[in-house]
């Protein structure tokens, strides 16, 4: 059997066992040891598999993970989602479409201290979809949004996703996250002009309530009575802490490694050691039972998550070193370099390419196969890792909203009872938008780079 054979082979086991919802870690880590089997023998294949858990996670470096996954399970037991959100929709609500500009804008607040885009998507859809519904957004408008700005999470730091490609890229954790902060805010922004739009074009057209689903009246009377009690709630009396809370973590955090007085470990670390003093804080009225369920919830989110992460890193080295056993990365490379085109037009057509993976394959599973696959290139042609990081991030968050995948759209389908074909029903506008920012990010390196140069080494 040739090697060609033996990859292709390889790669449809993965991606059919990806689809048959196994998982990704087992997906990734199967594939991979029975690719070195054909390749290298048994004997190699034992020990490959007896040393790479060990050698991919005995890493100082993944502390980081655990540490800003905790400081994100902290502070949703410490409601600072709702907070967030109840500022966003009393100061923002008067606009067009604000209620939808609230949930974008508490989005990327929560982002900014969960580091999680399935979390965002699960917590703003139980807050905010609700009442996006009672007040006139149609269904497939507000769920739609829910689930593209929970994807803030995979690029606001501290994201899990832009510390992971920061480790499998040996590139710095703090450029990388430094990386993230002015395309997320542009992505908000950008979700936010959409949704004001729509939400005058609604108010033009006088479509007080959506037929979509046929609302209930009982839950517009319902939305009708919060809202003018929320109208009627003095600006001093919001609970202000809660943008106090981000404006905190995210000053630990970013702060510490701007300024160089923390390494990226470290201010993961302090950031998780605020947020349980913020813990503490808020559910000091439940006693010392609300704050131990509270604490020990956290822990467990966090172990099961960290867990997973871990899993899929041992899987995904497998995986890769039976692509440089088989030189899987050098044969990408001599293709593209024979290909006669301009590097910028091989590494969007590469990028491209993420589109149609993303619509199958799971986030973190596209993530972990497709650096080993498409750095080499970028760094052959000279392009900046930090910069290629955030166009495969982005193109991940498109993968996460689009079917047949799209966990964020199945979470907020599941969070909020409404059928997932709806969701992905809204997914059109925003999936256009996405496209215009990569394409702004691609040609326009500079808005990427710019903040990760400040960062003190």
């Amino acid at each position: 059997m040739t090697v060609g054979m033996v990859i292709v082979l390889v790669l449809l086991l993965m991606l059919a066992l990806l689809l048959l919802r196994v998982p990704v870690a087992v997906s990734l880590g199967v594939s991979g040891a029975l690719g070195l089997a054909a390749l290298r023998g048994l004997n190699h294949t034992t020990l490959e598999l007896g040393a790479n858990p060990f050698s991919q996670t005995a890493t100082f470096s993944l502390t980081i993970i655990p540490m800003f996954i905790l400081m994100g399970m902290f502070a949703v037991r410490a409601h600072v989602a709702d907070y967030v959100f109840k500022i966003a929709d009393r100061v923002l609500g008067r606009f067009p479409g604000g209620l939808g500009i609230a949930t974008v804008a508490a989005s990327a607040g929560f982002s900014a201290v969960s580091g999680s885009s399935i979390g965002t998507a699960a917590t703003m859809a139980r807050l905010s979809v609700g009442e996006m519904r009672a007040a006139g957004y149609p269904a497939a408008m507000a769920t739609a949004l829910v689930a593209v700005a929970g994807t803030l999470g995979s690029m606001i730091p501290p994201s899990t996703f832009l510390v992971l490609y920061a480790i499998l890229a040996q590139v710095s954790v703090g450029e990388m996250l430094a990386a993230g902060i002015v395309p997320g805010a542009l992505s908000a922004i950008a979700y936010a002009l959409w949704i004001m739009f729509a939400g005058w074009r609604m108010q033009k057209d006088g479509k007080v309530v959506t037929d979509a689903d046929n609302v209930h009246d009982a839950l517009t009377q319902a939305s009708d009575i919060a809202r003018e009690h929320k109208e009627q709630t003095p600006l001093a009396k919001l609970p202000w802490r809660g943008l106090l809370y981000v404006v905190i973590l995210f000053a630990i955090v970013l702060g510490g490694m701007y300024s160089g007085i923390f390494t990226a470990t470290e201010s993961a670390a302090f950031g998780a050691i605020a947020a349980v003093l913020i813990l503490f804080w808020e559910l000091r009225k439940e006693g010392w039972k609300g704050i131990w369920q509270g604490i020990t919830g956290a822990l467990e989110s966090t172990a099961s998550t960290t867990a997973m992460v871990f899993f899929i890193v041992i899987g995904s080295g497998i995986l890769t070193a039976f692509f440089v056993a088989a030189r899987v990365p050098n044969m990408i490379t001599e293709a593209v370099l024979s290909w006669n085109m301009s590097p910028t037009v091989v590494m969007l057509i590469l990028l491209l390419s993420l589109v149609p993976l993303g619509m199958v394959l799971e986030s973190l599973s596209l993530l972990v196969i497709s650096v080993p696959l498409l750095l080499p290139v970028a760094i052959e042609f000279g392009f900046d890792p930090i910069w290629l990081g955030i166009l495969i991030v982005k193109f991940i968050e498109i993968g996460m909203v689009t079917p047949p995948v799209g966990i964020n759209a199945f979470v907020v389908a599941g969070t909020t009872g409404i059928r997932a074909e709806t969701v992905f029903k809204g997914i059109v506008p925003f999936f256009i938008i996405d496209l215009v920012l990569i394409a702004i990010f691609f040609f326009i390196p500079d808005i990427i780079l710019f903040l990760p140069s400040l960062v003190q080494h």
